[in-house]
Formats: structure tokens, sequence, C-alpha cells
């Protein structure tokens, strides 16, 4: 919508004050006065797919909003680098994988010529965000750098297969500063650690209310029956994720109560060579189950998963490792009580008994999805609380608060009083 003649221009800010409140935009707007002008890259390995993107798709142009000179670059690479980077993610989460040389000068040389493409922005920056370990050598690889760089990691790297972890962290030594999603994430390193969770932007279309009619298309295009039970699990086709141990779940749910269903929608990231096998591997566990419906989802089919989280009557996120897990965020903002992992960013989360129930087994996530069932009136106050719980704490604006913070706190850390604003 356009603005009036002689009005000023409406801004994202002014869309996310109705929804926090004024005094948060404000204070965003205090902390961000000093920064004006900042050159900051973020770096990462995919513009689509995971939410790493997703949190970058938002915070990059708030930032710019903010008065940041701020820009998002994504590193390229081939499929024996994308073998290796996904090796890293599974040995980062406490698997023992022996990763063989081939693949780690791939990593090498991959981010080699990376660097060379993006040399001058990134060594004219003033902040570096290097997200993930896909881009973690460009620090060692930019000697002429003159601004500050840090190390955002994402994965819970709570127990790492240390072999992997002393590769990687020769790599990570000379930033400036690192940060974790939770505090059991951080490793030992020779620089300051933050802590910083991750967040969903309340005014994207995965986020954003939808007409009614939009909901029941999606479930007549998909074959979802309204007048039964809906299970949901939204995430990509990752091991980790769990999916074969949500149809097991599903399963013995269904002895008792016959009525449910089950949707497991997710995608690949482009980042990941292993999301196809693990596809197959769920189609075969769900058997030609006529409840079970798997959706192979493009990577902005935003409003078609908001849809299903609107219409579940409970979500699941059953992860053996998750780093955060903003699915749960999304479906809490939703109103709807989750059944989640009892693992990472979940634990945050899913407060047993009050936003949904942690489980560790197919077993235990079926006994908490009975007894749901059998409780409406719990769910709905589960869902009650678990929206407010992700508006005073998981929404965006907070995050940027927090990438402002640390950013005055890299370049004013040793001053014994800091003045903003």
């Amino acid at each position: 919508m356009s603005a009036t003649v002689g009005s000023p221009s409406k801004t994202i800010l002014d869309d996310y004050a109705r929804v926090v409140g004024e005094d948060v935009i404000d204070q965003l707007r205090q902390l961000a006065r000093p920064l004006e002008g900042l050159k900051v890259v973020h770096v990462n390995s995919t513009r689509l797919g995971g939410g790493v993107a997703e949190i970058l798709d938002k915070l990059v142009p708030l930032q710019q909003e903010l008065g940041l000179n701020s820009r998002w670059e994504v590193i390229t690479g081939e499929g024996e680098f994308f073998q290796c980077t996904k090796s890293f993610h599974n040995a980062l989460q406490g698997h023992a994988v022996n990763i063989p040389e081939h693949l780690l000068r791939a990593y090498e040389n991959t981010n080699s010529q990376n660097a060379e493409r993006l040399r001058t922005v990134l060594e004219q920056a003033d902040v570096v965000v290097i997200h993930d370990p896909q881009p973690a050598p460009l620090l060692k690889l930019c000697s002429n750098r003159r601004g500050k760089w840090v190390w955002r990691c994402h994965i819970d790297v709570r127990q790492p297969y240390r072999k992997v972890w002393n590769y990687l962290k020769e790599f990570l030594l000379d930033y400036d500063a690192s940060v974790f999603s939770l505090a059991d994430f951080a490793q030992p390193l020779p620089n300051p650690q933050y802590l910083i969770t991750p967040s969903i932007d309340p005014l994207s279309e995965k986020n954003m209310d939808l007409p009614e009619e939009e909901i029941r298309s999606v479930c007549r295009q998909f074959k979802i029956d309204l007048e039964r039970i809906l299970l949901l699990q939204v995430s990509r086709f990752d091991r980790f994720k769990d999916p074969v141990g949500v149809i097991q779940a599903y399963r013995l749910v269904k002895k008792f109560v016959p009525k449910v269903q089950l949707v497991l929608a997710g995608g690949t990231a482009t980042d990941d060579p292993e999301g196809e096998a693990v596809l197959e591997e769920v189609r075969r566990q769900a058997d030609d189950d006529p409840d079970v419906h798997i959706l192979l989802l493009p990577p902005d089919a935003h409003r078609t998963i908001n849809a299903l989280q609107r219409i579940a009557h409970i979500v699941l996120q059953k992860s053996l490792r998750e780093g955060f897990g903003l699915t749960v965020t999304e479906a809490l903002w939703k109103g709807k009580p989750v059944i989640g992992g009892d693992t990472g960013g979940i634990r945050l989360q899913v407060i047993n008994h009050h936003t949904g129930f942690r489980a560790r087994t197919p077993e235990g996530a079926a006994l908490r999805i009975r007894y749901l069932l059998h409780k409406p009136e719990i769910m709905q106050e589960m869902g009650r609380k678990g929206r407010e719980f992700v508006r005073e704490n998981f929404l965006l604006p907070r995050q940027v608060r927090e990438h402002l913070t640390l950013m005055y706190g890299l370049f004013h850390g040793d001053q014994d009083r800091i003045h903003v604003g």
C-alpha cells in the first residue's frame, strides 16, 4: 500500500511494532543509531532451504532498515564440497565420521575459490558473520581484513566427534567472537562467546494469518481430511529429524485412535546430499499407508507449510539432534501443542505440561499424543501458552537486538561503560 501524500512512509519496523510493541522497536532504533553505516556481511552456503537461510532472509533487510550497510553472500561449491560439509554436520552432532582426505581438500579448495570471488567485500567489511562450518576457512584466506569476524554456529555441537572438531577448530582460532544458540553447545575457543537463540518472523508468509479458504485449498490439494485428527512434522528429510521414528509413533497411536492421519512435510536443502536417500527410507517405512502423506515441498512453499501447521491438531519435531528447531517455534506461534525430541533448542521451547511434551522414543511420543487427544482443554491451554512464550522470547526483533548488541560489544567491549543512543 502506498503512503498518502504528506505522510511518512510505512516501514517494516512499523509493522513489527504492532506485534511486539512500540517500545521494543524504539529500543532497536536506539541500539542501531551508533552503528549507522556499518558494513556488515553475512556468509553462508545456501540461499534456499534450512533455518539459516530463513533467518538471514529477514535479518539482513531489518539491519538495512535500521541504517546498517548489511548484505548477504552465499558461497558456491560442487558435490564433493557438500559431501564434506554434510559429514561435518553429522560429526559435529556426535557421529564418528572419518572424512577422506580428498573431501577435505575439496572443502579447502572450494573456500579458496570463494575467497577470490568475495575477498574485496569481506576485507572491506566492518563486521563479517560466517555461518556454520561451510565458509569457516574464509577468515584465514582474507589476510588484509580490517573488520571484526564472528563465527556463528547454528548446529548442536554439544558432543562433537573430536577428530573432526579439532580439524575445524584450526579455522576458528583467529575469529574475534563466536556465537552459539545454547550454552550447552559452546566449545572452548580463544575468543569471547555469545549466546543468541534463533527466532521466527511473525510477518513472513510462513507465520502470517491466512484466509480460511486458502487453508482448505491446501487440504484439498494434498487430500487431507479435515474431519480427522492430523499429526504433522515439518522438517528436511534428515536422519537427525527422525522421520522414521515419527511414522512409528503414528502407528502406535493409530491402534487406539483409528481416525488419525500423519503428514510429513519438507524438502531437501541444496547443501544436503543425503536428503534423497532419507526420503526413500521414509517412503519405505510408510509402506503405501493412505493415511501417511509424505510431501516433498519446494523451498518457497511457505504458505503451504503455514496452512498445514494451522490445521494440525498436534505438531511433532522428534529430532535426535537439533540446533534450535524453528519449526517448533512456528507451531507454538500458531497455538499448537508440540511433541519434540528431548534435545538442543527444543528443550528451550517445549516445556513439559505447558507448551507440549518432550519424548525420546516413538513409544514416548505416542503416549503423549494419546494423552493430548483425550484432553482437548489441555491442548487449547498449551496452545495459548506457547504463542505467548514465542511472543516474549523468539520473535525476530529480539534476535536483531542481540545482533546489534554483539556488534556494539565487538568495538566497545573493553570499555567499563557503554553509552548507546
